[in-house]
C-alpha cells in the first residue's frame, strides 16, 4: 500500500528527514497484508520519543513528533489508523485537520475524540477550568455547538479519511447524566447532528449500557465503542449488551489493564518503549472480535497504558490475529 514520503528540512548539505519511520519489526509488512483487509490498528495519538527505533528512526522531543511525526508514524504498515486526542482539550479548525490528512495516505482513518464540552454534564471542579469550575456545563449534548465546533469541522478537514468522531463520557453520577431519561437525552443530541457523518459513544459507567442506548444509537447509525478499560464489563459482554457487532463499523480502544489507575499505568511504563506488562487474556478477546465481524471495517486503538508500548501490543496483536 502507498505511504506518504517523510517530511523534509533545508540541511546544510541539501534536504534532510525531520523524522523518519523504523522498522517495527521484520515481519510487519507481511503481518499487514496478511490481517483481514477491514481491519485497521492504531495508536491513541503518535507523539512519544519512547517509540524511537519502534516507530522513529532517531531521537526526536514530543514537540517535534505532534508536528512532524505523523507522517512517519503513517508509514509502518501495521497502523492504519490513529486516535486524534488533543481534540478532546481543544477542538481544531478544518484547516488544521486538513494538514494533518495531507500528511497521510488514502486507506488511513482517524478516530477523533469529541471535545469534552460535548459529554461532561458539569465543568470538573479543576483551577484549569477557572469560574466555570464545579459548575453545570450548558454545552452537554448541545447539538448546535457540537455541529459547529467539531462535526462540522472534523468531516470538512477529514473528508474521506475520517472514520469516527467519538463522544467519550467520563464517569459521571447517572442521575445527572438523565438516569433512565439518558437514551432520550442521547437522542436529542443526535438529532440535532449532520446526518452521514461517522460517530460513536464511548462510556465509563456501566449502567448505561442498556436496551435503550443501543436502540438509539441503532436507529441514527451511530455505534457504541468497545472499550477495554477498568471501568466497564469486558469487551464482549458491551458488545453483547449493545449489539454493537451488528452496526456499520466496529470501534474499539484498547485503553488500560483492569489492575491499574491511568496515572499508575503513565508512571510504571513510560517511556513506552517495551512491553511492561503484556495482558494475554485481553489480547485473545480482540482476536476473537476481530475474527468474528472479518467482514466489517474495524478500528481498534490501542492505548500505551494497555500493556506498556501501544506499537508492540499493535504488532503481538497481528501475530496473534494471523497465527
Amino acid at each position: 500500500m502507498p505511504r506518504s514520503p517523510a517530511p523534509t528540512q533545508l540541511g546544510l548539505f541539501g534536504a534532510v528527514e525531520a523524522v523518519g519511520a523504523a522498522s517495527l519489526a521484520p515481519d510487519a509488512e507481511a503481518l499487514a497484508h496478511a490481517l483481514p483487509p477491514g481491519l485497521r490498528l492504531g495508536t491513541s495519538s503518535w507523539s512519544f520519543p519512547g517509540w524511537r527505533g519502534l516507530v522513529y528512526d532517531r531521537p526526536a522531543d514530543e514537540r517535534l513528533l505532534s508536528r512532524e511525526g505523523l507522517r512517519a508514524y503513517a508509514r509502518c504498515p501495521l497502523l492504519r489508523a490513529v486516535g486524534l486526542d488533543r481534540t478532546h482539550y481543544a477542538t481544531m479548525t478544518a484547516a488544521q485537520l486538513h494538514e494533518l490528512a495531507a500528511q497521510v495516505p488514502e486507506d488511513f482513518r482517524f478516530l477523533v475524540k469529541a471535545h469534552e464540552s460535548c459529554t461532561l454534564v458539569d465543568t470538573p471542579d479543576h483551577p484549569r477550568y477557572g469560574a466555570r469550575r464545579g459548575q453545570e456545563n450548558p454545552l452537554f449534548f448541545d447539538p448546535a455547538w457540537a455541529t459547529e465546533h467539531v462535526v462540522g469541522p472534523t468531516a470538512e478537514g477529514l473528508g474521506a479519511k475520517l472514520g469516527v468522531i467519538l463522544f467519550q463520557l467520563a464517569p459521571q453520577p447517572v442521575a445527572r447524566l438523565g438516569g433512565p431519561r439518558f437514551p432520550e437525552r442521547l437522542h436529542a443530541f443526535l438529532s440535532g447532528l449532520p446526518r452521514g457523518v461517522p460517530v460513536a459513544f464511548e462510556l465509563r459507567n456501566p449502567q448505561l449500557l442498556t436496551p435503550g442506548y443501543a436502540a438509539v444509537l441503532a436507529e441514527f447509525g451511530a455505534v457504541h465503542c468497545l472499550s477495554a478499560h477498568p471501568s466497564m464489563p469486558a469487551p464482549a459482554a458491551q458488545a453483547r449488551l449493545t449489539g454493537a457487532l451488528e452496526g456499520p463499523q466496529i470501534i474499539s480502544r484498547w485503553m488500560l489493564q483492569r489492575s491499574k489507575t491511568y496515572e499508575e499505568a503513565k508512571d510504571d511504563y513510560a517511556p513506552f518503549d517495551r512491553l511492561a506488562e503484556p495482558d494475554p487474556t485481553t489480547r485473545a478477546e480482540w482476536v476473537e472480535l476481530v475474527q468474528k465481524v472479518a467482514s466489517k471495517p474495524v478500528i481498534l486503538i490501542i492505548n500505551n497504558k494497555a500493556e506498556g508500548s501501544s506499537p508492540l501490543s499493535a504488532l503481538h496483536l497481528a501475530r496473534a490475529l494471523v497465527a
